[in-house]
C-alpha cells in the first residue's frame, strides 16, 4: 500500500513538472503577424507641385532621359516593396492604398528600407507613364539559352536566381510631356531622394567662385578643362576631331557639340585639355564667339600621371643606373659567394668563331671512346 502511494506521488510530481515547463515555454513563444511586421510603415507624403510642359515627349527626349537617369543613385524615402505594384501619379498621391501597400511589403518583402541606397537600373517610357526599375527590377533577366538543350543537358544551367528589385510607375494625366531628367527626379522625390551630390557636383564645389558660378548656371568659359565642361553641361551629343582650318599639318583640336535645332547649339573647342573657343548659335541671333580667357586668372593644374615600378621609387646607384630589383630586405648584405653583376659581352672581347656545319661527304670527326688515348678522362 505504501509503495502504491509513493508511486502515485511520483507520477503526480512528474505531471506537475511537465505542466510547469509547458507554461514556461508558451510564455517565451511569440508570433509575428502582418500588423506587427508592417507597424510604422506609412505612405503619407506631401505631393509635388511641378509645372509640366504641354508638348509631348519625342524620341530625343526619351533618349536623354535614359542616358541621364539610368545608373543614378538615390535614397528611399519609404520602404519599397519587391515587385511591380507601386504606382505614383505625377504631382499626386500613390495609387496603392495604405493597406495594400503594407500587404505587399509583408508578403513580398522590401527591396529597400527607409533610407537605403537605390540605383536606377532601367527606364522605359510608355504612353502616359514612365516605368523606373530599381535595384535590378521586379523580374529576372530572361536568357533564351536556358530553353536550349544538347543531349538532354541544358546549355545554361538555371542558377535559381530571384528578382529582388522594385518598380515605380510614374503616371501622367495625358501623354508623357517633354520633361528633363531633373524634373523626373523632382516628381519622384516623395519616394526617392536624388539630392545626393554627384561626382561633378562635388568637384564643382572645390572650384573658385567665378568658375563655380559658371558651372551652376551651365555656362562654359574659355580656359576650362574637360572635367569642368562635363560638370557644367554633361556629356556632349557628339564629338569631332579635326585639324585647324587652313593648316593640314597643324595641331588637332577636339570639338564637343551640345544641342540641336531649333534649340541653342554650343560648339566647344579643346586644344589639349583646355577650352580655346566657345561658339553659341541661338535661333534668330548672330553667332556668338568667345576666344579670350575668361577664367579670371585661375589656371587649373594640367592632368598628370606618375608611373613607378614597385613600392619604392628607384634611386640612382654609384654608376648612375637604377639598382636592380631584389628580394632582400633593406640593408641586408649580399650572401657570401653570391653571384655578382652580370657581365655582358663587349666589342673588345674576342668572340670564338662558329664552326662550319658539316656537309654531305665531309669526314666525321672521331669521337673518343673509353680507354682511347684521346679520352679526356685519362690523366
Amino acid at each position: 500500500m505504501a509503495q502504491r502511494k509513493h508511486r502515485w506521488v511520483l507520477i503526480l510530481g512528474f505531471i506537475g513538472c511537465l505542466l510547469l515547463f509547458s507554461a514556461t515555454v508558451q510564455s517565451q513563444v511569440f508570433v509575428v503577424g502582418e500588423k506587427s511586421a508592417t507597424d510604422g510603415i506609412s505612405t503619407h507624403f506631401t505631393p509635388t507641385h511641378l509645372p509640366l510642359p504641354t508638348a509631348p515627349m519625342g524620341e530625343r527626349g526619351r533618349r536623354d532621359l535614359v542616358r541621364n537617369l539610368v545608373a543614378e543613385q538615390g535614397f528611399a524615402h519609404c520602404a519599397l516593396p519587391m515587385g511591380a505594384g507601386l504606382t505614383l501619379h505625377a504631382n499626386g498621391p500613390l495609387e496603392t492604398s495604405l493597406a495594400a501597400y503594407q500587404e505587399m511589403v509583408y508578403k513580398k518583402g522590401a527591396a529597400a528600407g527607409l533610407g537605403d541606397r537605390v540605383v536606377v537600373t532601367a527606364l522605359t517610357v510608355k504612353g502616359n507613364r514612365i516605368v523606373v526599375d530599381l535595384n535590378g527590377g521586379p523580374y529576372v533577366k530572361h536568357r533564351f539559352l536556358r530553353h536550349i538543350q544538347l543531349n538532354d543537358n541544358p546549355v545554361v544551367a538555371n542558377q535559381g536566381e530571384e528578382a529582388t528589385g522594385s518598380r515605380v510607375t510614374l503616371v501622367f494625366e495625358g501623354p508623357v510631356p517633354d520633361i528633363s531628367a531633373p524634373e523626373v527626379k523632382s516628381l519622384l522625390a516623395p519616394i526617392i531622394d536624388f539630392g545626393v551630390k554627384t561626382t561633378e557636383q562635388a568637384y564643382a564645389s572645390t572650384l573658385p567662385p567665378l568658375v563655380k558660378q559658371a558651372v551652376d548656371v551651365h555656362e562654359v568659359l574659355v580656359g576650362m578643362n574637360h572635367r569642368m565642361v562635363l560638370a557644367a553641361l554633361g556629356e556632349p551629343e557628339s564629338k569631332l576631331r579635326e585639324k585647324s582650318s587652313g593648316n593640314p599639318n597643324g595641331a588637332t583640336y577636339e570639338e564637343w557639340i551640345y544641342g540641336h535645332q531649333p534649340q541653342t547649339i554650343h560648339f566647344i573647342k579643346f586644344s589639349g585639355d583646355r577650352v580655346t573657343e566657345v561658339e553659341i548659335a541661338a535661333l534668330g541671333k548672330p553667332l556668338e564667339i568667345h576666344t579670350k580667357d575668361e577664367m579670371g586668372g585661375y589656371n587649373p593644374p594640367a592632368p598628370s600621371r606618375e608611373m613607378a615600378m614597385g613600392d619604392q621609387a628607384p634611386g640612382p646607384s654609384a654608376d648612375g643606373q637604377a639598382p636592380p630589383p631584389t628580394l632582400r630586405k633593406p640593408g641586408e648584405p649580399l650572401p657570401a659567394g653570391g653571384s655578382g653583376k652580370v657581365q655582358f659581352p663587349t666589342d673588345k672581347q674576342p668572340v670564338a668563331p662558329i664552326p662550319p656545319v658539316p656537309t654531305m661527304g665531309s669526314p666525321i670527326p672521331a669521337v673518343p671512346t673509353m680507354g682511347s688515348p684521346t679520352d679526356p678522362r685519362l690523366p
